[in-house]
């Protein structure tokens, strides 16, 4: 009885609340226009026929050669760049948290190597392998005297993908390493273990959930990839390639990309689903809590001098690689021509550049802060409040993680420029800013929504139901107290949100219109044409853009950290003292 009645007060309190059943409706709309609608009319396509439901697309795209060799090279390639990427990122995170290196200055280049390709565009790598390794290459044609290599095809993307994804494998086997209990592993090293069948004996057991979790998203992330394949695949055609060229070809054939992209979907879908029910879970269950105390650092040379190396090799050729760019830029002609010119920059001017860094730009800075606005609030609503439709919310809204962007796209040109939307005002949204937008929106939501759950999940509830006891309202409660609480995870959202914005291209090079110049699509086809000093002058402009805004926010972040804000204080509080003194 008493249940009873606690649930109706609940439900009483709940449609009291104008602000919370406001924002819920509003995000229900959103998710299910900008995220299902667009997916729901792929399946429509793909699946009707003048005579009704009709599966014969799916069984013409299975019968092109095309399809069905691109299909093998994206699990293909999704298998090498998964398995690469996750040794590698292991090898980058035992290192961070086992190994004891005695340079500050080396686990400093370790960590920012390991953090490069996460805040830079898609493609950037693939733009560096060619200028060092094709056949115009400043290692293989000038350096070695190899005038016909060739780096398109599997071993290219491969290459580039792993140095692209390793990174997340590190962030996620970081977390897992720190929270092994050093105890276990020292039990086995008192019993007479070596340092190697410890790790095999112990640590990697208990790492395997984590090492399969970030297999999974690895695998997600190459198979979804558009931008690199493009760019450096050659010959060697992927589904997020086939399904764009299927689309912008001269076939223009919409039900056969409309099945390839189902395909497509299901197939990351099903992946995706994996990963985040199953392995999340199981990995959780395996590392429970933090480690009880200090992990006595390796400082054997036999360890440390090997596994040290190897991370400075890695290091080093991707430091190559990035340096490699803004040296493309300002060479007169990459391979022939090492004469330091700026006729390439002055041409990206010449060539609308103003146009393509003031609207990327701009519809970046207005997707960031609804993007970190709504992740928040319906990080907020999951967590904290109890209704019927929030699984919906958190499913969806983290459900845009598993879309390839290709797929995205042609979904939202089904959607809005025929489908149920064919007039009126929706319609009114493809070929413009708003339609790009709302991708930069959707793209970035999963991430935003992700980081505000953890946050919000080490606030506890007491802290808000006082405020409410004291008679505030959800919206008051939500922006005075719980979003100061989550300032951190808010801004880092900013920045989040901004960086993958104006690094896009999957999704929005279907959808981008001569109206809008985007700098991402601008270096594609610079690229696409060989002319590499232009798209390298984008790109170097681009990354300056990129890391710019990535230091401004920070330093905000140190600037508002309370921490930092009371040493500050007592700095101030010292310097005044001792003047005082002297007087």
């Amino acid at each position: 009885m008493a249940t009873a009645n606690s649930k109706r007060l609940d439900r009483k309190k709940f449609f009291a609340d104008p602000t919370l059943i406001g924002a819920i409706v509003i995000l229900v709309i959103f998710l299910s226009l900008f995220i299902l609608y667009p997916l729901a009319m792929l399946l429509v396509d793909a699946v009707s026929g003048s005579d009704g439901v009709n599966l014969s697309a799916f069984g013409r795209v299975w019968n092109l050669y095309t399809f069905r060799n691109a299909f093998t090279n994206t699990i293909v390639l999704g298998l090498i760049v998964g398995f690469g990427s996750v040794l590698l990122g292991l090898l980058f995170a035992y290192v961070d948290v086992y190994v004891r290196l005695r340079s500050r200055m080396v686990r400093g280049l370790f960590k920012v190597v390991s953090m490069l390709p996460v805040v830079s565009p898609p493609f950037v790598l693939s733009l560096s392998m060619i200028l060092l390794f094709g056949r115009s290459g400043l290692v293989t044609r000038t350096l070695l005297g190899i005038r016909n290599n060739n780096i398109y095809g599997l071993h290219g993307i491969a290459i580039v993908q792993i140095l692209t994804f390793f990174p997340v494998c590190y962030m996620m086997l970081t977390g897992l390493l720190k929270n092994i209990d050093p105890s276990l592993e020292e039990a086995s090293r008192d019993m007479g273990a070596g340092r190697f069948k410890v790790f095999t004996s112990v640590t990697l057991p208990l790492l395997l959930p984590g090492l399969g979790n970030a297999f999974l998203v690895t695998f997600i992330e190459s198979v979804a990839d558009f931008a690199n394949p493009m760019m450096i695949g050659g010959n060697y055609d992927t589904l997020a390639t086939t399904i764009y060229l299927q689309v912008t070809g001269g076939t223009y054939d919409m039900p056969g990309a409309s099945a390839m992209a189902v395909i497509l979907l299901m197939l990351t879908l099903v992946l995706f689903l994996i990963q985040k029910y199953y392995l999340e879970k199981k990995t959780a269950q395996t590392l429970t809590g933090k480690a009880s105390r200090a992990r006595m650092l390796i400082e054997d040379k036999s360890v440390r001098y090997p596994l040290s190396t190897l991370c400075s090799l890695v290091s080093i050729f991707v430091v190559l690689l990035y340096v490699a760019v803004p040296f493309g830029a300002l060479f007169k002609l990459w391979g022939r021509n090492y004469t330091l010119v700026t006729d390439h920059f002055v041409n990206m001017w010449k060539m609308d550049g103003l146009q393509a860094y003031k609207d990327s730009i701009l519809l970046s800075l207005i997707a960031t802060p609804i993007t970190a606005l709504l992740s928040m609030i319906i990080s907020y609503l999951v967590v904290k409040k109890k209704f019927k439709l929030k699984g919906f919310i958190e499913f969806v809204s983290i459900l845009a993680m598993a879309v390839p962007g290709t797929v995205l796209g042609i979904g939202y040109i089904r959607g809005y420029s025929a489908g149920l939307f064919h007039s009126g005002v929706m319609q009114g949204l493809y070929g413009t800013g708003t339609i790009l937008v709302i991708v930069f929106i959707v793209r970035s939501l999963p991430t935003g929504t992700r980081s505000g759950i953890s946050a919000l999940r080490q606030i506890d509830k007491s802290i808000e139901e006082s405020a409410y006891d004291m008679g505030a309202g959800s919206g008051k409660v939500f922006t005075s107290v719980t979003l100061p609480l989550i300032k951190d995870s808010f801004l880092s959202g900013l920045v989040t949100t901004f960086v993958r914005s104006i690094t896009a291209i999957s999704a929005i090079i279907l959808l981008v219109t001569p109206k809008y110049l985007l700098i991402t699509v601008r270096i594609n086809e610079f690229a696409e044409k060989g002319e590499n000093g232009i798209a390298c002058a984008y790109a170097t402009v681009l990354i300056i853009i990129t890391y710019g805004v990535i230091l401004l926010l920070n330093g905000i972040l140190r600037y508002f950290d309370s921490d930092h804000k009371q040493k500050r204080l007592a700095r101030k509080f010292e310097r005044e003292t001792k003047a005082l003194y002297k007087a």
